[in-house]
């Protein structure tokens, strides 16, 4: 789990990311004794310009928020990803993070100003009832959609299990709506697709590390292994676009491939400032993963946890790392939970690889370096944005990576190949499981 217990909070350890921007916070910590007569000269300071702005701005100001305001400013000097959570954004984040959350499990966007539906997820209330892709919401318990955006369409659908809804939805552009009376239920967000490629191969994407990321994991390999006949010859695990989440479910995923050697154990090593804020995660002794080749692809969109596992299996050799640099984001932020429901999200340490890497505004360096032939969404001025792109981030440390082997760019995937004919990187992490295995087959491996 993701918990720890501190002297004066309890604590959530995580690491999260925010590729554009972060919510800022308040400032924690403790006090020392010598600086304690600066440090009541700048609360007095802070007194006196909260009083000066309530007392003569032009117009009065709201109290709460321009408390906040304050403390978004402060924090907005430290770090990119420290942040102030009030209430509700605190809520959906742990919502995101557990995977599971009362509503219909309709999946949302914008279509030319309209609020449509992506796809209903399966097995849910709006998957059942028959709602369809590209249906627009036109009202919601009777209130209509136009000018709601995303966030308010979400928190009017979503609520307590067994109570109810009513969506009105128009359809293939039809004037008559569908009325759909739903009853909200819990629906769980899985953080895991896993299919078979090929004939003994098999695919893990993991799109965020959530509360049971590694409990699905484990599933989806059993099933891999059952799929294959038990004859699992290779595996693609697939990080890319891959935020990060929850620390100790990244360490779960990497502790099933590492730990065969006893005199090295190390998963991921975070080291802080505070008391208490340096650890170990070492993975636990015992059956592995089969030796079965694996190739780990990552890009720019993959940060935090995913750069955890994508590191560690490549200082332990375990796996080969193909695609593009990751986002480089090394730091690990804790959950302050704060009075009236609000948070605290605060960067408290930085973490390292098995070999004592940090990838902060690096990035884990791919050993074979593959292009897509999809453009990536999160550029800027036709490069992908990073970690060493945001304001106020920590700076790197350590020595710089080594270059990786770069691949020409290619247009296209394994011909005949449906699974991985739009996919490039994906069709060349196959190809390379496949040379593996034959190469391993023949006897190569020892040749001279």
């Amino acid at each position: 789990m993701a918990t720890q217990t501190g002297t004066r909070h309890k604590i959530k350890a995580i690491i999260f990311i925010a590729i554009v921007a972060c919510l800022t916070i308040i400032f924690y910590g403790r006090r020392q004794p010598q600086n304690n007569r600066s440090e009541a000269a700048y609360l007095s300071l802070l007194r006196e310009a909260y009083a000066a702005v309530l007392k003569n701005h032009v117009e009065k100001p709201d109290s709460k928020k321009l408390v906040q305001s304050m403390v978004d400013g402060m924090l907005a000097r430290l770090d990119p990803h420290s942040a102030y959570l009030p209430p509700e954004p605190y809520k959906e984040m742990e919502v995101q993070m557990s995977g599971a959350f009362g509503g219909v499990g309709i999946e949302l966007g914008m279509k030319d100003g309209k609020l449509t539906v992506i796809a209903p997820i399966e097995d849910t209330p709006a998957f059942r009832a028959g709602i369809q892709a590209n249906d627009h919401i036109w009202k919601i318990d009777g209130t209509s959609t136009r000018g709601m955006n995303i966030s308010a369409a979400v928190k009017r659908m979503r609520g307590e299990k067994g109570t109810p809804v009513t969506l009105n939805i128009l359809r293939n552009d039809s004037l008559k709506p569908l009325t759909f009376n739903l009853v909200r239920d819990t629906i769980k967000l899985k953080s895991i697709k896993s299919r078979m490629l090929d004939s003994g191969y098999g695919f893990i994407r993991i799109s965020q590390f959530q509360a049971l990321t590694g409990v699905e994991f484990k599933q989806a390999l059993q099933k891999l292994h059952a799929d294959s006949g038990g004859q699992l010859r290779g595996l693609v695990l697939d990080l890319r676009y891959n935020p990060g989440g929850l620390l100790e479910s990244c360490v779960e995923v990497a502790n099933s491939f590492i730990g065969e050697n006893i005199n090295n154990t190390v998963i991921v090593s975070i080291k802080g400032r505070a008391p208490g804020s340096s650890h170990v995660y070492n993975a636990t002794i015992g059956a592995k993963e089969p030796h079965y080749p694996v190739v780990v692809l990552i890009n720019g969109g993959s940060a935090s946890a995913s750069e955890i596992v994508a590191g560690a299996l490549q200082d332990h050799k375990r796996a080969i790392v193909m695609g593009k640099q990751s986002f480089g984001k090394g730091s690990v932020q804790t959950i302050f939970p704060l009075k009236g429901s609000a948070a605290l999200k605060l960067t408290t340490a930085r973490y390292y690889t098995p070999s004592g890497r940090s990838i902060q505004a690096r990035g884990i360096v791919p050993d074979i370096e593959v292009d897509n032939i999809k453009p990536l969404p999160a550029v800027r001025n036709g490069e992908e944005l990073k970690e060493k792109d945001l304001g106020n981030r920590l700076p790197p440390a350590g020595q710089p990576e080594k270059p990786p082997v770069i691949e020409p760019v290619h247009t296209g995937g394994l011909a005949g190949d449906k699974d991985t004919q739009n996919d490039y990187q994906l069709s060349r992490a196959l190809e390379l499981l496949r040379s593996l295995n034959l190469v391993q087959e023949r006897g190569l491996l020892g040749a001279r």
